[in-house]
């Protein structure tokens, strides 16, 4: 590139960067396009070795099948409840935490925070059994009542993750420090601080992880199926499995339309806020 002009070169850059965008969004946006097309084909049309890009015959009645082979409004209520308070106690904590490790000072805080950063490389797999058996045989000695098939066992044990107090503390750091310091001249106590003056200056990285919150509860799938055991504790995830058959001889056109369930409200709310994604992460990066 010696011999080209700085302008040469700058679009040659901008051809490599949109390229590389065009490939990613290619990358994404290609399966949910073929799920939402797949949702309107018939199963024969599926399974054409001529494959089609577009139905040719939109069969909108595969979404009322889906909605139908399971109980999807129960599915739907029992994610949302779980995804609010699962997700509402993850960021309070979070938030909580996160401010406590940035600005208080208390003996053996450097040590949690290194016990935090260790939590984060514990698969969540390792905790099943250990809450399996607490929820289920010590909650039984404790109370006289098992947790088992029950809101609160589904929602508890992620009510606090170091993923969130991590980012969130890196993110408080890096806030200006001579606001918060005025609060504290004009005696504004730790609760007033966190209100009024961190969780403002902090919104982009608290709603970023809110997101993520949200987005995880909702996609959850191993912990709630463990721990449930009748259908009407069931979630949205659980629930596509529901129109699975046996035997491989699966209505796809009508699976992919159950999938669609699931997916659509995540894009509703990335739509809409993925300008505080982009604000969040930025912000917490920027303190180490």
């Amino acid at each position: 590139m010696g011999n080209l002009s700085p302008q040469q070169q700058l679009v040659i850059q901008r051809m490599f960067g949109y390229g590389a965008m065009l490939f990613v969004v290619l990358l994404i946006g290609l399966p949910l396009f073929w799920m939402l097309s797949g949702s309107l084909k018939s199963t024969q049309e599926i399974y054409s070795t001529d494959m089609q890009w577009l139905p040719s015959s939109p069969l909108w009645s595969n979404y009322r099948e889906a909605w139908e082979a399971a109980p999807f409004g129960r599915f739907y209520w029992n994610s949302i409840v779980i995804t609010l308070f699962g997700a509402g106690l993850e960021i309070i904590n979070a938030t909580f935490t996160a401010y406590a490790l940035a600005y208080l000072r208390f003996p053996g805080k450097n040590l949690i925070f290194i016990l935090i950063l260790a939590a984060l490389m514990i698969p969540n797999q390792v905790t099943i059994l250990p809450n399996y058996v607490f929820f289920g045989s010590t909650m039984q000695s404790l109370i006289g009542e098992s947790w088992i098939n029950t809101y609160q066992a589904i929602i508890l044990p992620g009510a606090s993750v170091a993923f969130g107090t991590f980012m969130m503390r890196q993110a408080f750091l890096g806030l200006p420090r001579e606001v918060i310091d005025a609060a504290k001249v004009d005696g504004a106590g730790h609760f007033r601080i966190l209100k009024d003056v961190v969780v403002p200056m902090g919104k982009p990285v608290i709603v970023t992880f809110a997101l993520i919150s949200l987005v995880a509860k909702w996609n959850d799938y191993l912990w709630p199926l463990v721990i449930t055991q009748t259908e009407n504790m069931r979630v949205l995830t659980i629930g596509i499995s529901y129109l699975f058959d046996a035997e491989g001889n699966n209505e796809w056109g009508v699976i992919m339309a159950a999938t669609f369930f699931v997916v659509f409200p995540l894009l509703i709310v990335f739509l809409f806020a993925q300008r505080f994604i982009i604000d969040g992460l930025t912000a917490g990066a920027t303190k180490g």
